[in-house]
């Protein structure tokens, strides 16, 4: 089963106890062992928790850098993909409906959210909703 050690060795972008503290990535972990039945995930029960951690962790990430950024009052703001920037005459857009998915809500905020989107719609098929 997915622990701490194991899970920021699988992704190192995670290393960092003071950007990442331990408390929320065991948060993630009881949440996602509640979340994601290992009935139906198996044997790679362990890779969709890997994925919901992360995607909860880069969801903290943002909230704590706008924080630091923005301010107290930027805090909980809900902030969807950007698709498109203007600064000094440049302007710049992408395009995000092909690596979205159209039911995922929240999910398509992160790359991790895709992956486990899609993982979870594989592993689910039936009756099962994440």
């Amino acid at each position: 089963m997915l622990d701490e050690p194991t899970f920021r060795q699988s992704l190192p972008e995670f290393a960092s106890t003071t950007d990442y503290p331990s408390f929320h990535i065991q948060m993630y972990l009881r949440l996602g062992k509640k979340m994601l039945p290992e009935s139906r995930w198996q044997d790679c029960l362990d890779d969709g928790l890997t994925l919901y951690v992360a995607h909860y962790l880069v969801l903290y990430s943002r909230e704590r850098t706008a924080s630091e950024t923005v301010g107290p009052d930027a805090v909980g703001n809900v902030v969807g993909v950007e698709t498109s920037k203007s600064v000094d005459g440049v302007s710049v857009s992408m395009d995000v409906g092909s690596i979205t998915f159209a039911d995922a809500g929240h999910w398509n905020l992160t790359t991790y959210g895709i992956q486990l989107y899609q993982l979870a719609m594989m592993f689910g098929a039936g009756g099962i909703q994440l």
